[in-house]
């Protein structure tokens, strides 16, 4: 297996370039490409997303949910997507729009 090590400007510019593709990246700069999810994984994921869902939405002022594409910028430098993840009021909205609107910086993940 070989990997690739980027930089953080080489994996924005890949990430972007290619929005078909979903990218992660290890701390140490290795591109990680992930391929679509098997039919037990996404049923799995559906429920998840659900059960996130429906709690964000009886707990709006607590805090936001996030689908599976949402990048966030870990630490470690890492850049992971996951399954589904929830953000403390607090935490978001120390972050500028530019980073929102962008791979948000750590912040809770759960």
């Amino acid at each position: 297996m070989h990997s690739l090590k980027l930089s953080d400007e080489q994996f924005f510019k890949i990430a972007q370039s290619n929005p078909e593709w979903n990218f992660e990246q290890s701390s140490n700069g290795e591109l990680i490409i992930l391929p679509p999810t098997g039919g037990t994984s996404g049923r799995r994921n559906r429920s998840l997303t659900g059960q996130l869902n429906n709690w964000v939405e009886a707990n709006l002022e607590l805090g936001e949910g996030f689908d599976s594409s949402t990048l966030f910028v870990l630490p470690n430098g890492a850049k992971r997507s996951p399954d589904a993840s929830w953000v403390r009021h607090d935490h978001w909205d120390f972050l500028s729009q530019e980073q929102q609107d962008g791979y948000p910086l750590y912040v809770l993940i759960l």
